[in-house]
């Protein structure tokens, strides 16, 4: 585990105490501080800007269906399971802080512009059909019927009913809201001592501390401590650099960036669209948003590499810029937009957005216990991983809330095994290990 630290060397430098403590202030680690404190621990949320990391440029779309991809069976379970739990989570939260969580079940709308994009499109509905997803053709006649701003000349459309949406700056706002009322009420237990609001540390995680075999809790980068009976790391692709990890452990997390586009709709086109528009143009994705307060996001292009790589910039801009937005992307996404929703052009560029997305070697999340160093039935204790979530974090939310509580109460499903954090480390727990065999 490199350089330990013990609970004890935070003595003297500040030290908070709580049941929980949840490293990364992004949607899934406020889905599980907030399921956590609800189920009766104390809690605390440690970031130093919370929300404003890949969580801040999400489209925030609840896509099961339209998300799933050949040979990601098992990713496809946890987004169902995922989606079931979204209308409940979404109005416990809503009701607990006050506040939208900017939740709506307006269906989604594939669309392809041409022949080889419905063609893309109906092979997809093929593979989503095998899996018992409804997925259903309208003619062009129809779709438009629906959605009058939709191009003539698009080539197909399908319904996509069961795929939703949630819009992730409110979504982050509102369960803030509900875990400092949480905290501020009495109830099972009290506010935090040494936390905003009950439960929040502006401060960025430095490392674990250690209780001989045991995580106790997190070192803090200004020198304080935070002690824990459980510590879930959650902070996406920083994750992997935390310090004094489990030894061996190797969280594989790369950064994939996107870009994502905000615009006001003029009053005399609202709505733009009522559905959400997952398109494909020239083999191209792209998507349209719409929110309720009169404005749609459009995205998402995707590459692996950031801006402004060393050599290519004066040296003092010379550093990669994980917020650098892509002129070419802002194009693309604007020009395939306009494909499928001419209207478009007539809209007002709000912002232009771009963050990383932790992505994984098979595009699954890493989420868990970690296993012991020998294949088994143990697991370090004190410590749960809950990063990698790629494109899902958003509609994974309430699983991953629901799974991290499940482990701290010793609860387990073997249908998550595929998921846990040890599997590129040569660490897989026993029954994923079984799997492995059957499988090779």
């Amino acid at each position: 585990m490199g350089t330990p630290h013990t609970a004890s060397d935070g003595a003297g430098q500040g030290t908070i105490r709580a049941d929980v403590a949840v490293i990364g202030g992004g949607v899934i680690g406020h889905a599980i501080a907030w399921e956590a404190q609800r189920s009766g621990r104390s809690v605390v949320l440690i970031d130093d800007a919370p929300g404003s990391g890949a969580s801040w440029a999400a489209a925030g779309m609840l896509a099961p269906v339209s998300e799933l991809h050949y040979q990601e069976e098992d990713l496809l379970d946890l987004m169902l399971a995922s989606s079931a739990r979204w209308p409940g989570f979404a109005a416990d939260v809503a009701a607990a802080s006050g506040a939208s969580t900017g939740y709506l079940t307006t269906p989604t709308l594939a669309v392809g512009a041409d022949a080889a994009d419905r063609t893309a499109l109906m092979d997809l509905r093929t593979v989503q059909q095998a899996n018992n997803l409804a997925v259903e053709p309208l003619t062009v006649r129809e779709a438009r019927r629906r959605e009058p701003l939709l191009s003539p000349a698009i080539a197909c459309a399908l319904d996509t009913p069961a795929d939703h949406q949630v819009d992730p700056r409110l979504l982050v706002s509102s369960l803030r809201q509900a875990l400092a009322g949480h905290s501020m009420r009495s109830g099972r237990q009290a506010p935090v001592d040494g936390a905003v609001d009950g439960y929040a540390v502006a401060d960025r995680a430095s490392s674990l501390l250690w209780e001989g075999n045991t995580v106790a809790g997190v070192r803090l980068a200004r020198g304080g401590t935070v002690l824990a009976g459980e510590t879930v790391v959650a902070n996406g692709l920083g994750a992997a650099s935390l310090a004094s990890l489990p030894e061996g452990l190797h969280l594989p997390l790369r950064p994939v960036h996107g870009d994502i586009l905000r615009l006001a709709v003029p009053r005399q086109l609202r709505p733009l669209v009522t559905s959400t528009i997952r398109g494909l143009v020239r083999g191209v994705p792209v998507y349209i948003v719409p929110r309720e307060d009169g404005t749609v996001v459009i995205g998402a292009t995707q590459r692996e590499g950031a801006l402004g790589a060393a050599g290519s910039l004066p040296e003092a801009e010379a550093r990669p810029a994980a917020g650098a937005v892509s002129a070419g992307g802002v194009y693309q996404l604007l020009r395939d937009a306009q494909v499928l929703v001419p209207a478009v052009a007539e809209l007002q560029l709000l912002e232009c957005t771009a963050r990383a997305r932790p992505g994984t070697p098979d595009n699954a999340p890493l989420l868990g216990r970690v296993p012991g160093a020998e294949a088994g039935p143990g697991h370090v204790p004190g410590l749960i991983i809950a990063t990698g979530f790629f494109r899902h974090g958003v509609l994974l939310a309430p699983a991953a809330a629901a799974i991290c509580r499940d482990l701290m109460d010793n609860v387990t499903d073997s249908r998550w095994d595929p998921f846990n954090p040890g599997r590129f480390s040569g660490r897989q727990t026993s029954a994923a290990s079984s799997k492995l065999k059957e499988t090779a």
